[in-house]
């Protein structure tokens, strides 16, 4: 049976958030595998198996890949990774969009993105706590709260038996022991199974991902090493949207199975391709809206994890800007759109320039 766009069931929007999370926070891209015990034996038996969806879309139905095309070419900013930020009586800084995974397709520059990492004295990334993970855990213990139930409710507090009843058949069939993860936060837990068992298998084997490699780098230069955010900052933001809201994430996105790899492979192609602003049309063509509810859930999704991020990485960016010569790197889906980081820091005074 073909996997394609045109026969996916229709499951509510909830699972985008989710897939959208394990994508712009830094946190949940290293605590996952920890926190599922992922071993490497296991990692070695995980290839990636995801197909590009919009391939089966461009056969199938062409004119609804064009309308996706046509939502893609109202994205302001929607295109390229890479963006020179220049403003008067400072040297030229650059702004670099990444992708949270090991992936070999996204660990490594483009040419023109090393060439302006070479030029620049300060390198920016989300933030710098991902660069020693025992020194992150340590912070985050002092917020257990953000992970972990700490009074006398677990994950299945919050469901209805029959909620509980398949999802614990769904943690089982993925070998996940429900006992093992009942105190964690749905967050947690939906967001390590949206990603594909062959990006879980990598990061248990200690890949890094771009942004952390772009941390090394800088140190073993001797380049000055800035961040944007804190980690508690990212988690609190998860934590600020209502529990409901998680854990009907947490179930939809086990109802999606093997469909996540193909999303997953599908983004990656297209963030090769340097088309940002293809991933949100692609994200709901493939898990369309619920009803109304779903719709104010995904609008407080996107202003907690998007919108207020993007204002704070803007506001913590400008005195790295304006000493001049620094080179940030961020989640790309931070980029795109009217209040996008471009947007916000064209509107600060910066003529921002995307380079090829």
């Amino acid at each position: 049976m073909t996997r394609s766009i045109a026969t996916t069931e229709r499951i509510a929007g909830l699972s985008l958030k989710l897939i959208a999370a394990a994508n712009l926070l830094f946190l949940l891209s290293f605590l996952l595998v920890t926190a599922l015990a992922m071993t490497r034996a296991q990692a070695q038996e995980s290839p990636c198996t995801g197909q590009n969806l919009l391939e089966d879309l461009a056969m199938e139905d062409p004119a609804a890949l064009e309308r996706l095309e046509a939502e893609a070419r109202r994205t302001p900013n929607g295109r390229g990774l890479l963006w020179k930020i220049e403003k008067e009586g400072a040297v030229p800084s650059f702004l670099f969009g990444t992708m949270h995974l090991t992936d070999p397709r996204v660990i490594d520059l483009t040419s023109a993105a090393d060439a302006a990492f070479e030029s620049a004295s300060t390198i920016v990334i989300e933030t710098t706590e991902v660069v020693d993970q025992a020194a992150a855990m340590t912070a985050m213990m002092e917020r257990p709260d953000l992970m972990m139930f700490t009074d006398d409710k677990t994950i299945f507090s919050f469901m209805s038996d029959e909620e509980e009843k398949a999802v614990r058949a769904a943690l089982e069939r993925r070998g996940i022991p429900p006992v093992s993860i009942q105190k964690m936060k749905p967050w947690m837990l939906a967001s390590a199974i949206a990603l594909p068992a062959c990006e879980m298998a990598r990061k248990a084997t200690g890949a890094p991902f771009l942004d952390i490699k772009l941390a090394e780098r800088a140190k073993e230069a001797g380049k000055t090493l800035g961040g944007l955010e804190t980690l508690v900052g990212q988690l609190d933001a998860m934590a600020s949207l209502p529990m409901e809201f998680h854990v009907q994430g947490l179930i939809e996105t086990l109802k999606l199975g093997p469909r996540m790899d193909d999303i997953f492979e599908t983004m990656i192609e297209l963030y090769e391709q340097e088309r940002i602003d293809m991933i949100w049309p692609l994200f709901k063509a493939v898990l369309p809206a619920g009803d109304d509810g779903d719709e104010t859930g995904y609008a407080a999704f996107e202003e907690a994890m998007i919108t207020t991020r993007n204002r704070t990485m803007a506001d913590n960016a400008v005195a790295y800007l304006d000493e001049g010569s620094a080179f940030i790197a961020v989640g790309a889906l931070h980029l795109p759109g009217e209040k996008g980081l471009v947007a916000l820091l064209r509107a600060r005074g910066y003529r921002m320039t995307q380079i090829p």
